[in-house]
C-alpha cells in the first residue's frame, strides 16, 4: 500500500486551511452532481414532431419501466450512489482529526480505484452511442444538466488528486521530523 493510505486523518490538524476549501468544494460538488441528476440532460426530437427530454432520473426511471435491470443497476450504481459515496468518504478524509481511522484508510484506497473507473467515462460514452444512433432519425440536443454533471465529475477528480496529494504529503519525510 502506499503512504496515501495512512495520512487522511490528519489533512485537517496539517492542512486546516486547504481542508476548509476543500469541504466548501464538496459542498458545491455535491449540489452540482444533483442538479446534473435531476436536470434535463438530453432532448430527443424525432421527425419533428415528438419531443422528449430526459435527466439521469428519468433514464432510470425508464429503464426500471422498461425492465432492463442490469443497466439499472449499472447506470444508479455509477451514475447516482456510487458519486454521492465517493463524495461523502472525501468529506470524511478532509474533516477528521488524528486518531485511528483503519476503515476509513480502507475507504480511500477504494475511492482512489473507483476514481480509475469515472463515471464520466461511462456517462459521455452512453451519450454518445445515443447521439450516433438516433442521429439519422432524431436530433439530439444536449441541455445543462450534462454540463452540470460533467463539472461535477471533473471537480471530483480535482478534489480526489488533491486529497491523495495532501495526504502524501502529511506522510513526506519531512512532516515526519
Amino acid at each position: 500500500m502506499s503512504r496515501v493510505h495512512t495520512a487522511q486523518a490528519v489533512i485537517s490538524t496539517q492542512f486546516p486551511k486547504q481542508a476548509r476549501w476543500l469541504r466548501l468544494l464538496l459542498l458545491v460538488n455535491m449540489m452540482l452532481l444533483f442538479v446534473g441528476l435531476v436536470s434535463p440532460i438530453i432532448t430527443l426530437e424525432k421527425f419533428y414532431i415528438v419531443e422528449n427530454t430526459f435527466s439521469v432520473l428519468t433514464g432510470v426511471i425508464q429503464l426500471v419501466e422498461d425492465r432492463l435491470w442490469f443497466l439499472v443497476i449499472i447506470v444508479t450504481g455509477f451514475s447516482v450512489l456510487l458519486p454521492f459515496l465517493k463524495l461523502q468518504l472525501l468529506y470524511q478524509f478532509v474533516s477528521l482529526r488524528p486518531g485511528n481511522h483503519s476503515t476509513l484508510d480502507r475507504y480511500l484506497h477504494w475511492v482512489h480505484i473507483y476514481g480509475k473507473w469515472s463515471m464520466l467515462d461511462v456517462f459521455v460514452v452512453a451519450i454518445l452511442v445515443v447521439s450516433v444512433k438516433l442521429g439519422a432519425i432524431a436530433n439530439v440536443q444536449m441541455r445543462y444538466g450534462l454540463y452540470a454533471f460533467a463539472a461535477a465529475v471533473l471537480l471530483t477528480m480535482v478534489i480526489t488528486a488533491v486529497v491523495v496529494h495532501l495526504a502524501n504529503a502529511v506522510n513526506s519525510p519531512e512532516n515526519k521530523k
